[in-house]
């Protein structure tokens, strides 16, 4: 189950097929694609966010391998725009985009701090993993707010190209250290029920 998570700024919601129609729209462009997994299609087809959303994101999500949350802005547009996912998967498992409009505001790092949360203390799980490509700076910028640590340097495919990426990770101990004298400005959603 993907629970609802609400933020300052933020309403985070389990991802839907009718969403595919916004990503479609915020999804392919350029800056956002090119650092991302070079199973991506690009040029992206005009299908593309629905066949993935379909065949791969909402499958992943109903077989509990994967929470895929949309990311809406509260007070903004009345569609999603980006998406944060975290996966059952050794050395990837979060993942995220942003619409470029909302992009360099912290939208990212709050999203991101609320569902990593989930993962340590709703999932129960003890290391949180995400790859990145070297000059995903706004990624590593993501990773470094939230205390991870850098620990190796791989070759990886990307939709543009192979490229060297960075491996980082934070712990369960750790992320809890990092929030144990602050009030948490998210919440998450009953996920007993």
């Amino acid at each position: 189950m993907t629970p609802t998570i609400e933020t300052d700024r933020l309403h985070l919601r389990a991802l839907r097929l009718d969403d595919a129609q916004a990503t479609q729209l915020l999804f392919p462009h350029w800056e956002i694609v090119r650092f991302l997994n070079a199973r991506v299609p690009w040029p992206y087809p005009a299908d593309g966010a629905e066949s993935f959303y379909r065949d791969v994101a909402l499958p992943g999500v109903a077989r509990g391998e994967e929470w895929t949350w949309a990311i809406e802005e509260k007070g903004g547009p009345e569609h999603l725009i980006g998406t944060i996912s975290l996966r059952l998967r050794g050395e990837e498992n979060r993942g995220f985009w942003l619409g470029q409009t909302w992009q360099g505001r912290g939208l990212m790092t709050e999203a991101s701090d609320a569902v990593t949360d989930f993962w340590f203390n709703v999932l129960d799980k003890d290391v949180l993993r995400v790859a990145k490509a070297i000059g995903n700076a706004s990624s590593r910028r993501v990773s470094e707010k939230q205390g991870m640590r850098l620990v190796g340097i791989v070759e990886r495919d990307y939709v543009s190209g192979r490229l060297a990426t960075e491996l980082w990770e934070i712990s369960r101990s750790a992320w809890n250290e990092r929030w144990a004298a602050r009030v948490k400005p998210w919440r998450i959603e009953d996920v007993s029920t």
